[in-house]
């Protein structure tokens, strides 16, 4: 009988640690973050093509921002970082916002400014103008996942090509005399 009494406390205890095991998972999970990390660096057009890639500098003080739409295409989460004397950026979002999963393929990251007036003009080069949607995770590790971004590039109002695609003539009729 004693026996018998041992082995249903013994196991009440150990379904009571496997159920608390369950739920601690689950608040993990709720509690996830996504961090996005890169680097803003400066391009200087009046280089050659491998000291224009490799030997750009880093802007300290430049703004990129993450901004994260539903299904629907409404924004639900916007964020800012500033980056530090290297180039570098760390935003972070809580994986559930609103009590939803977040989809990272419908979040997107930026550039907005440079504090350098010698190198603020947006390029498209890693698509920090357009924005690069968030497709593939560096690493996932428990609840924290990780995107390593290639670097986003500004360069000298000098390097900057007029946008010739549109004319003012396109946009009027044509002229009947």
């Amino acid at each position: 009988m004693r026996l018998a009494v041992v082995l249903i406390i013994a196991a009440s205890i150990l379904a009571s640690n496997y159920s608390s095991g369950i739920v601690v998972s689950a608040s993990d999970e709720a509690n996830g973050i996504i961090h996005v990390a890169g680097k803003v660096m400066c391009q200087d057009c009046s280089q050659g093509w491998n000291e224009w890639i490799q030997g750009s500098d880093p802007i300290k003080g430049s703004k990129v921002s993450l901004t994260c739409l539903d299904r629907r295409g409404r924004v639900i989460y916007y964020t800012s970082d500033t980056t530090d004397e290297t180039g570098q950026f760390d935003l972070t979002v809580k994986t559930y916002l609103y009590s939803k999963k977040l989809d990272t393929k419908l979040c997107s990251v930026r550039l907005v400014s440079s504090p350098d007036s010698a190198c603020n003009i947006l390029t498209d080069f890693g698509r920090g103008r357009s924005g690069l949607k968030l497709a593939n995770p560096t690493s996932i590790y428990r609840h924290v996942t990780k995107f390593v971004l290639e670097p986003f590039f500004f360069t000298s109002p000098m390097c900057d090509k007029p946008d010739t695609s549109y004319s003012d003539d396109a946009q009027q009729p044509p002229f009947r005399g």
